[in-house]
């Protein structure tokens, strides 16, 4: 079997990531990471369940809808659009629509808490519409990285937000590692390395 260390390694993950992980185990280092986005990462990686994935994703990207103004509601219908594709309920292009109107609330103001608030819900937005993509062409290997990159940047915008806002950013990152493993247990996790190993 092999180590955490190594397979973060063979994935490509950042050097920080492989040296954090030492000698942890798998689940050791699944429960005690506090970094949202690492854990996004290696489970895209992984190949989980696309829909879980956006999911876990959409969970980190409301974290930052609180510094949104009153009123504004395009970020809040990215996310919830993203998670309406995961149950069936609306269609790739619908994502894609909200994910632009999402963008273009972000491109019109300057980098601050609101508008870092709306590039997070672009993200799992795009995350969701690369997944939708990676799903109808089980072979695009293009539209499987760009959503697991996609929803790791909706981690990091939502944890600036959080700064701009004077709040902690590592505080930020962390209560999202802590969403993504509510969303995605380590038992998927779990399968998931197996399977992998399976195929090395």
């Amino acid at each position: 079997m092999k180590t955490t260390k190594d397979i973060l390694a063979e994935l490509g993950a950042c050097p920080e990531a492989v040296k954090w992980a030492g000698r942890k185990t798998h689940k050791k280092a699944w429960e005690t990471c506090k970094r949202g986005e690492w854990l996004l990462w290696i489970a895209g990686r992984l190949d989980i369940d696309r829909k879980l994935f956006v999911l876990a994703a959409c969970g980190c990207a409301r974290t930052a809808l609180k510094y949104v103004p009153d009123g504004e509601d395009r970020p809040r219908m990215a996310i919830e659009t993203a998670e309406a594709w995961v149950r069936g309920e609306a269609t790739i292009g619908q994502v894609r629509s909200a994910a632009n109107a999402a963008a273009s609330y972000a491109a019109s103001h300057a980098a601050d808490a609101a508008s870092y608030a709306a590039d997070a819900a672009t993200y799992v937005a795009q995350a969701a519409a690369d997944a939708a993509t990676y799903a109808a062409q089980a072979a695009d290997a293009a539209s499987y990285a760009a959503s697991y990159a996609a929803a790791s940047h909706a981690v990091y915008a939502a944890s600036y937000a959080a700064s701009y806002a004077a709040a902690s950013y590592a505080a930020a990152r962390k209560d999202m590692a802590a969403i993504v493993r509510k969303i995605i247990p380590f038992s998927v996790i779990k399968k998931a390395i197996a399977d992998y190993e399976e195929v090395k």
